[in-house]
């Protein structure tokens, strides 16, 4: 079996001035500082565009929740980025601009079930960036230039470091995955390049260390996984 893809350079080029036109438009908005503070150093904000309810003030990209997924009212000013999300045509479960302040860096990490054997996708489609934004996934620095598409696999280990003299801006956006993102992905890699990864069973002392890492997190995404993992070791038992 071959070993998940890590990223890939999808065939989509969109419109640079355009992007930074809406930018400008909620530049001056209000950007909320990323949840994950022991994640990061420095400036790291966010202004959703699609969350759960459509709420302003919900940058959260992966949450247990029965509200539906909607655009929030910041994208009504913004119809080129709403043109953009519309070009993926997949139900999507988040859509945000993230902001990386000057010399700010995003620790190394593994996001949970984000590759797209997971059946869910991350991508990054730069706005404003700079030459000196190093972005490292399994040890490599991905150079993504504005208006390109790039799909990441976020369950390998991953950074970012803003060296440069500007903040960086990229619509991240997660989708899931059907058919049109199958016939997209299995035209750039082999399509078992994409089979689900079989998961080794954890031990109860690793999910007791899972516990422990999202505790330290403090907020209600981790607070929902904190439950899950403990009745697996309840059911384990």
């Amino acid at each position: 079996m071959k070993s998940p893809v890590p990223y890939l350079k999808l065939p989509f080029e969109f419109d640079t001035e355009k992007l930074q036109q809406d930018l400008d438009t909620i530049l001056q908005g209000n950007w909320i500082p990323h949840f994950n503070t022991e994640g990061y150093s420095g400036d790291w904000k966010a202004v959703p565009l699609y969350a759960p309810g459509g709420k302003q003030d919900n940058i959260h990209a992966h949450l247990s929740s029965d509200a539906k997924v909607s655009a929030t009212p910041v994208l009504k000013e913004c119809p080129y980025f709403k043109e953009v999300i519309a070009h993926f045509k997949c139900p999507i479960e988040s859509a945000r601009i993230l902001r990386l302040g000057v010399g700010a860096q995003i620790k190394p990490h593994r996001d949970h079930a984000l590759g797209y054997e997971d059946g869910t996708f991350r991508l990054h489609i730069p706005i404003r960036t700079n030459p000196q934004v190093e972005f490292k996934l399994v040890d490599e620095l991905l150079q993504m230039l504005p208006g390109e598409c790039w799909y990441t696999n976020v369950n390998y280990v991953h950074s970012v470091k803003n060296g440069g003299d500007s903040d960086r801006f990229h619509l991240i956006i997660d989708g899931t995955r059907n058919g049109w993102s199958d016939e997209l992905f299995f035209s750039l890699a082999p399509k078992e390049s994409f089979d689900p990864v079989v998961q080794q069973e954890e031990s109860a002392e690793t999910i007791r260390q899972m516990i422990a890492e999202l505790e330290r997190m403090d907020n209600t995404g981790a607070i929902t996984l904190i439950e899950s993992l403990k009745e697996k070791i309840e059911s384990n038992r």
